[in-house]
């Protein structure tokens, strides 16, 4: 039932829970009729949040609740189909307008050419928006009109283009539609765990949310930036940006991260290095998505095709141990044990124990991709996709297969002391540094002095590395033998990401 004034649009809000650089909300003000702002759960989807994400979700959905509460709005939230449930908002608020950002996963872009047919049937106008990225896909190619491949030269495509536009202001007003709209309550969504809550100390962690996104990026700013090309690798030393979360529910755009680096280094200019370190990770965050777009089998395929006769193992066990951080490798413990208690992992210390899954134990990545999207936070179908398989060798810009990450010399290099060890694995915070890392070379005296017993209170290596190197090098050698290299051709059939 519609009233006289309800000339109504909806703002469909998807992985971009903000009010700030929101172009859809922008847009829905110029146009001047109330406002409905939504959120629709909709996992139909093969890939339905994890539940750290979902933990994550709920937090940032009242988050984003409270800021349109204090504009004098509401946040409609729906579950279901998202096509089905904006069709019936349409049809039970009269709207004759529907304003989003544009998905940048295929799934959505299918979504957004489904839902857009549905509408312009009905008179009923679709507008989405870039915003999710520096750069829609289509503005990026080789000289040959193919898609990057590598990221050195993505890169160097990427920084030669004009900077990517000014973020926008957030809305000062809104007028919002007044008539009743039912709305499910965030508790209905069940996104939260029960019984037991696992993610309890998630809270004196994190603080999603726009607020806690830019909190976290004025923190790293002006405390972290000038030093962090030298010392991002060091799990212990709290150097990261932290905002992994943030930019993945869409609390802050790249493109607000990337101006505000960028004027840092203008305002402050030994923070340079640092903030064009920064930006580089920034862009292979774009460079994963660029390759989903172009390879949307990515998540579940090797791009590099003849790696699906690679000869994998299935070993339940030693994949437990991993998940559970008993695999006898402090490095690959603490990460995996910082893992399940924050929901997130230091970058480097994520890259070590990928390759310790997929090398030293031959478990497929798609394994340990579906762990860490269950896992993460930041859980991010682009990059944690990519990534998996530039460690695993088979990916775009992929590691070199004979890269196989010596667990003991990763944490040696980055974690000398063994500060983030001995925080994440506290069995092993009495043993001396310099056997910190292989605590089964430690002599009995020693490890009884640290109240360590082996096979008892920590375990003992699952696997040996040497061996496991050497097999892992035969296994990709036999592979590199039988085959010749090509990655997956991309799909020809791209449809625009933007339109409007």
């Amino acid at each position: 039932m519609t009233s006289d004034n309800a000339a109504a649009q909806i703002v469909w809000f998807r992985s971009d829970l903000r009010l700030t650089d929101h172009a859809p909300l922008l847009a829905a003000c110029e146009l001047g009729k109330p406002i409905i702002a939504c959120y629709v759960l909709d996992e139909s989807n093969s890939w339905r949040l994890g539940g750290a994400s979902r933990w994550w979700l709920h937090h940032s959905l009242a988050s984003l609740a409270s800021e349109l509460e204090a504009l004098g709005g509401r946040l409609i939230l729906r579950r279901g189909s998202a096509r089905q449930v904006l069709n019936d908002l349409v049809t039970e608020s009269g709207a004759t307008h529907v304003h989003c950002s544009a998905g940048p996963e295929p799934q959505e872009a299918a979504l957004e050419e489904s839902l857009r047919a549905d509408l312009e049937a009905r008179a009923i106008e679709l507008t989405y928006h870039p915003g999710a990225l520096l750069f829609v896909p289509d503005a990026i190619y080789t000289k040959k009109g193919d898609p990057f491949q590598v990221f050195t030269p993505f890169w160097k495509a990427l920084l030669a283009l004009p900077d990517p536009d000014a973020p926008l202001p957030a809305p000062e007003q809104v007028e919002f539609y007044k008539d009743d709209i039912h709305s499910e309550s965030l508790q209905d969504f069940r996104l939260l765990p029960r019984a037991p809550d696992w993610a309890i100390e998630f809270g004196e962690t994190w603080t999603p949310g726009e607020l806690g996104a830019h909190s976290h990026l004025e923190e790293f700013l002006d405390s972290l930036i000038t030093g962090y090309r030298n010392i991002r690798d060091l799990p212990h030393a709290n150097a990261t940006s932290n905002l992994s979360a943030h930019l993945r529910f869409g609390e802050i755009s790249p493109r607000q991260v990337w101006h505000a680096v960028r004027a840092h280094m203008a305002q402050s200019p030994p923070t340079r290095p640092g903030g064009e370190a920064f930006l580089r990770q920034l862009g292979w965050r774009e460079f994963s998505y660029h390759l989903l777009h172009h390879w949307p089998t990515l998540p579940s395929e090797p791009f590099r095709g003849e790696y699906a006769d690679f000869p994998w193992r299935e070993d339940a066990v030693a994949l437990e141990c991993w998940q559970q951080g008993r695999t006898g490798y402090p490095i690959v413990d603490a990460g995996m044990r910082q893992l399940w208690r924050t929901g997130w992992m230091h970058n480097r210390v994520r890259m070590v124990a990928a390759s310790f899954l997929v090398k030293h134990l031959l478990i497929p990545w798609q394994d340990g991709a579906s762990w860490f999207w269950g896992t993460l936070v930041d859980a991010d179908l682009a990059n944690n996709s990519a990534s998996w398989q530039w460690v695993a060798g088979c990916g775009a810009d992929a590691a070199p297969y004979f890269r196989i990450f010596n667990p003991m010399l990763q944490g040696e290099k980055f974690d000398p002391d063994g500060a983030y060890i001995r925080r994440w694995v506290p069995e092993l915070s009495k043993l001396p540094s310099r056997y910190i890392h292989e605590p089964w070379t430690a002599p009995a005296d020693v490890l009884e002095a640290a109240g360590v017993e082996l096979g008892q209170d920590y375990p003992r290596p699952i696997v040996d590395h040497h061996a496991a190197r050497a097999r892992a090098l035969t296994a990709y050698s036999q592979l590199r033998a039988k085959t010749t290299f090509k990655p997956r051709p991309p799909r020809r059939d791209l449809t625009p990401t933007v339109h409007g």
